[in-house]
Order: structure tokens, then C-alpha cells, then sequence
């Protein structure tokens, strides 16, 4: 004992694996000759960390053998072992908390912690031991099973997390929005106002989201869903060629979501379709009426239930309205307190409507139509004249934001505005760039339920290749480690750059790598055909064409590299996402991404990704071909960046510090 001991050559594993009373026989030898080295401050420090290191490896003794006291037929000798293991860490215990002889105790430790890092890397044995512990708990898929609608495992992780401090002076924020994840949930609209909500609420601020009462929406997901209310919403008609405001009864339901309250509107089914459906979007209903319906709505419900918040948070195109009755209407009957922001999610849509159209939200459309309000400049002169929701949500609103930095810039100066460009420019004081956040909640690789092993930075790379063959096991590609997986979850729509998404599945696979798509939309035809045709039962490419949001925990879990080639990204949340998980992501530089991904090759410190900046195949194949080259030829600085990405913080809890200052910027 003493000779490998002082040899340094010792690791935890050669310690703990001989006698149990050896322990105390190396304190007692180090208490007999304590060094000088273990009075220095370093040495203490290393030292107590090498005495716990000691002692959870000693209680781990205890439970492994209780474990084999249960499977065992006679009790006696696992009990004995037990009883002795036990033992041993109750003692070292007791000497580290009383500090006797702490000096000889932090000597030992200190050696041991030396020899741990001259015979293993740091952690490298507790890493193995947890992933390998971990996937005792596997219930792996059969090729071909719906896996994702089924628990990985037979255990499930404990959710626990660290709450951030309070804010002083708490505000009162109400969110007026189409979209709420995971109750209704299309696009990134619906995640970012759940974790902007959800971060302000932990925070300490009083936040509620004003929300559709869509047919669709799975009540089972809203807890303590109730009646409130009914009250009568002004609505306009058109009749005999003139316009007529009449009541529409709508009934108010509270309930909470992912731990946020939320109000939901539903007007009365048995004098209107609005917001009937299956599905959150394209119902038999008119969507513009339905939504300048449903900014009246809100903003009578706030008058009715005698609310005052300090900020309306309104979304996008189908919220921006209610910036303009706010203070054409409301602001004078009573709701003084609030300043209004307006987060414009996606530009590609202004919210353009008729005048006849706009009497939806009981009032003359006239009010507007001028071009310092609502009126579309592009149809002066046309018959008949447009308006634009957006354009009177922007002129309305007492800030405007946008959901990256670059979107800002490429919306004030490179067209991504189109022709709104002109009123930003004129009220970009007010217009800023705030980057969305990820609930680290549910994006969590060491607390996820959906996924086969939970991991951390330091044991993601073995984590990893569990979650990866499990996942080609289950889709049933080629169980091969060595091959470089690449996935894309996105909406199959021209704007997330499906051209260059077909381009890379068949390039992946030319390079020895694989390829999992994960998504649905109006453009999705082709990806159907290859999923049917040259790709089904492929080895190295699997072509989902659905939506699953189960199935995606599994993807980013599993994925070597993330693939988001969009041709424009307001912000974007799946490169977080992947990053998260030790994905390392392949982006175009545009909007949100080019303001999160850094290429590895142009900083190789700060790098966390490959981006590109064509839209062209070439562009794409340069950044991806050298992703899955430094995956297969550069493994443990690959294995590195796994680490550092998923260190990089893009949580809610600090983009919501970043919205919480502009709110109070507003009410000074």
C-alpha cells in the first residue's frame, strides 16, 4: 500500500478495490509522516477534494453492495461487505467534518487527487460509470417501432433546477399572442412566448398570456381550467353597404400552462366559427377577422376584469392591432397604466387587409388610412387603398423589437423589411434587436425524460454515442459510431432553404456520414417522394415527414452535427437547441444565426459551429464537408467543442433580463 501509494502510479479504482480497511491503514501512514506540501493552501484544497473523492467512492461501495444483497440468495457475506463499506465512509466522513488531523487527512487526499489525474483523465472514470449506470435503464427499440411514443427507459429523471434571483419593483406583464407552446404551437412564436412568460414569472414578475380559445387545443394539457366569465366584445358587420357594431359573447377561461396563467377567449360557437378547426391555422374561418376579433377581445377583457398591467407584449401580425385600438379606444376608457411593445416574430407577413375587412374589430377603418398610421403606401391611389396591421402595430407600439440583432440590421438596411424597410427607418429609435432564448427546462440533455441517457459537458461524448445508436437502431440505419450523424428538424417551406436541404442529405451520404430529417410544410412534396422512393429503407438517411416533439429530443440528443441552411432566420431556436445537446450546428450566416453560430475554422477558441454564406450547393458542401471531416479526423478536439457548446448560456433567463430592461426603460 505504501509503495503504490508514494509511487504515485495509484488510481481510485486500484484504492478502493483491495481491502477496505486499507483506507485507514494509508491515513494512519500519512498521519505518521504528514509533508509540508499539505499545509500549503493548494495542497488543502486538492487534498479535501481527493479525501471526498474517497468517501463517495466508499459510499457507492455501500449501495452496489446492498444492490447485490438483493439479488443475492444468502445475505451473509454481501450484508458483511455492506456493514464494512459503510463503515469506512461513516469514518472518513467524521474526520473531514470534525477536522482532526485534517492536516494528515488533507496529505492523503491530496496524493490520491494527484495519482487520479496522472493515471486517468479528470473524471473520466465517474463519467464512465454514470453513462454506463445510466444505460442499464434502456429499453432499446426494435427496427421500425415507433420508439418516440414510448419512454427510453425505465426510469425517469428527477427535474430539479437552480431558480435565478428575484427582480425588484415586480411588473405586471400581459402577453397577447396567436401562439403558446406546447398548447398551441406552429412555429418558434409559440416557444418564445412561453419561455419569455416563463422566465418573467420565475423572476418574480406577474405575467399572463391572452391566448385563442382554439377548437383544437388539448384541455388535458391546461391545469385547473376554469370559467371566468362572459362579457360582450364590440364587433363589426357589414349590412346594406353600411357598417353595424354589434355585441359577440365571449366566454373567458383561466388555467395555467407550463406554470404561466393564461387567459383564453372563446367567442360564442353558436354565432360564429372563429377559431373552429382541427388545427391552429387554416380553419374554414377568416383568419383576419378572427384575429382583429380577438385584439378587441383581449383588451375589452382587460377593461371588464379591471386589469391595469404595466406592459402589453404584443405578437406579431395578428396581435399589432391591438396597439392601435389600445390608443385610439381604450387608453381613453380607462386602461391608463400599460405602454405597449410590439416583438415582430417574421416579416414575411404585414398583416394586410382592406378597409371593409378592418370594421372586424368594431371600428371605421378611416381613422387609420393615413400614411403616418396603418395605410399601405404601395396601393395610394388604388381602388381600393390597404392597410397594413404591422405598419399601425409599429406606429402605435411604444417599442418595436425583433428577435435577433442581425434581423434588425438586415430588416433597417438589406431589404428583409421589404417595403416596411421605410417605417422602421423612421421609427428605429424605438425598434431594437433582442435574441430569443431556449427553456432550458425542457431542453435539458441531463434531465430529459425523452431521451435514452441523460449527460452533462463531461460525459456527453459517451452519453452521445449511447443516444446515437439508439436512435440508429430505431430508425434502423447502420449501427456504425464511426459514421458522422446529421439531422434537420424545420418546417419544409422555401424560406428554411429545402433546395439546400436536398442537396445534403444525398452529400452527407456520398461522405460517409448519415442524414435524419424531421419535418413537415406546404413544401414538403419532394422530401415525401425520396422518404417513399430511393431513401426508404436506406442505411444511412431516414426522411421523416411529420412532426414529433418527443422525436426531436431524441435527434438533438443523437445528432453529430445540426443542419439550419435557411435563406432568412429572424432568430431561429434550433441551433441553440443542438448546442445544447453537443450538436454542433451547420448554418447560412443570416439573421439570428450568424448571431449565435461562430465558424470553428475562422476562431478556433470561440468557434462553436460551421457557417456558410452562399445559396448555392458549393457554399453548403464547403461548411458541411468540413464538419463531417472534423468529426471523423479530428475526434478529440471535436470532443472538445461538444463540451464548450453545450457550456455556451442561451437561456431564457438571459434574454428575459434584456426584455425586463426595456419594459422598465418604457414606464420611466
Amino acid at each position: 500500500l505504501e509503495s503504490s501509494l508514494f509511487s504515485r502510479e495509484v488510481s481510485v479504482d486500484k484504492v478502493d478495490d483491495g481491502s477496505c480497511g486499507g483506507f485507514r491503514t494509508m491515513m494512519a501512514m500519512a498521519m505518521a509522516k504528514p509533508t509540508k506540501a499539505a499545509k500549503t493552501k493548494g495542497g488543502k484544497a486538492a487534498g479535501k477534494e481527493g479525501a471526498r473523492v474517497l468517501m463517495k467512492r466508499l459510499a457507492e461501495g455501500a449501495r452496489e453492495a446492498k444492490r447485490q444483497a438483493k439479488e443475492a440468495t444468502t445475505r451473509n457475506v454481501p450484508e458483511e461487505e455492506e456493514l464494512q463499506w459503510t463503515r469506512e465512509a461513516a469514518w472518513l466522513k467524521s474526520q473531514l467534518d470534525s477536522e482532526e488531523d485534517v492536516e494528515s487527512i488533507v496529505e492523503v487526499g491530496r496524493m490520491l487527487a494527484n495519482a487520479v489525474v496522472v493515471s486517468e483523465p479528470e473524471g473520466t472514470e465517474d463519467m464512465q460509470e454514470e453513462v454506463a449506470q445510466e444505460s442499464t435503464t434502456i429499453e432499446w427499440p426494435n427496427p421500425g417501432e415507433v420508439f418516440w411514443t414510448r419512454p427510453p427507459r425505465t426510469r425517469k429523471p428527477k427535474r430539479g433546477k437552480g431558480i435565478p434571483p428575484k427582480d425588484g419593483s415586480p411588473l405586471h406583464i400581459v402577453h397577447i399572442a396567436a401562439e403558446m407552446a406546447p398548447l398551441a404551437k406552429v412555429g418558434g412564436l409559440g416557444d418564445v412566448v412561453t419561455g419569455l412568460a416563463k422566465a418573467c414569472e420565475v423572476r418574480g414578475h406577474q405575467a399572463e398570456v391572452v391566448l385563442p380559445y382554439y377548437e383544437c387545443i388539448k384541455e388535458d394539457q391546461v391545469e385547473d381550467l376554469r370559467h371566468v366569465m362572459d362579457y360582450d366584445v364590440p364587433k363589426g358587420t357589414m349590412w346594406d353597404g353600411q357598417m353595424r357594431v354589434e355585441g359577440l359573447k365571449t366566454s373567458l377561461y383561466e388555467g395555467i400552462v407550463e406554470g404561466v396563467k393564461v387567459l383564453f377567449l372563446r367567442p360564442d360557437w353558436n354565432c360564429t366559427n372563429l377559431f373552429r378547426g382541427q388545427q391552429i391555422y387554416g380553419g374554414s374561418y377568416n383568419e383576419l377577422e378572427a384575429y382583429l376579433y380577438f385584439c378587441r377581445a383581449s383588451l375589452e377583457m382587460l377593461k371588464v376584469t379591471g386589469r391595469q398591467p404595466d406592459i402589453l407584449h404584443l405578437h406579431e401580425w395578428q396581435c399589432a392591432a391591438a396597439a392601435m385600438l389600445y390608443w385610439e379606444v381604450y387608453h381613453l376608457e380607462g386602461l391608463w397604466k400599460a405602454r405597449v411593445m410590439l416583438t415582430i416574430h417574421n416579416l414575411a407577413n404585414s398583416g394586410d387587409c382592406r378597409p371593409e375587412e378592418m370594421i372586424a374589430m368594431g371600428l371605421d377603418a378611416e381613422r387609420f388610412r393615413t400614411i403616418d398610421k396603418a395605410l399601405d403606401e404601395r396601393t395610394i391611389g388604388h381602388n381600393p387603398e390597404r392597410l397594413s396591421l404591422l405598419k399601425g402595430g409599429i406606429v402605435y407600439s411604444s417599442a418595436v423589437t425583433t428577435v435577433s440583432p442581425t434581423y434588425r440590421r438586415e430588416s433597417l438596411e438589406s431589404g428583409a423589411a421589404g417595403w416596411l424597410q421605410s417605417s422602421l427607418l423612421k421609427h428605429q429609435d424605438k425598434y431594437h434587436g433582442l435574441l430569443n432564448g431556449i427553456d432550458n427546462v425542457v431542453w435539458d440533455p441531463a434531465d430529459d425524460p425523452f431521451i435514452p441517457v441523460n449527460y452533462t459537458p463531461t460525459s456527453a461524448v459517451e452519453a452521445k454515442a449511447a443516444c446515437k445508436k439508439y436512435v440508429q437502431r430505431g430508425l434502423g440505419l447502420a449501427e456504425d459510431p464511426d459514421r458522422p450523424l446529421v439531422c434537420c428538424i424545420t418546417r419544409l417551406v422555401p424560406q428554411k432553404g429545402i433546395h439546400l436541404i436536398r442537396h445534403a442529405i444525398w452529400r452527407t451520404i456520398e461522405q460517409g456520414g448519415q442524414f435524419v430529417l424531421l419535418g413537415s410544410g406546404h413544401a414538403d412534396g419532394d422530401f415525401r417522394a425520396m422518404a417513399e422512393g430511393e431513401l426508404k429503407n436506406h442505411s444511412h438517411a431516414k426522411l421523416l415527414v411529420m412532426y414529433s416533439e418527443q422525436l426531436s429530443h431524441y435527434l438533438y440528443a443523437a445528432s453529430d452535427c445540426f443542419l439550419v441552411p435557411s435563406m432568412f432566420e429572424p432568430c431561429g431556436l434550433t441551433q441553440m437547441v443542438a448546442m445544447k445537446y453537443g450538436s454542433l450546428p451547420i448554418v447560412r450566416r443570416t439573421g439570428g444565426l450568424a448571431d449565435t453560430v461562430i465558424d470553428v475554422d475562422q476562431d478556433p477558441k470561440n468557434g462553436n459551429g460551421y457557417v456558410f454564406d452562399g445559396a448555392d450547393e458549393g457554399s453548403l458542401d464547403q461548411a458541411l464537408d468540413r464538419a463531417l471531416n472534423g468529426y471523423r479526423n479530428q475526434r478529440d478536439t471535436w470532443s472538445e467543442k461538444v463540451k464548450q457548446v453545450m457550456d455556451i448560456n442561451n437561456s431564457w433567463d438571459n434574454s428575459a433580463q434584456s426584455y425586463i430592461g426595456l419594459y422598465r426603460s418604457l414606464l420611466t
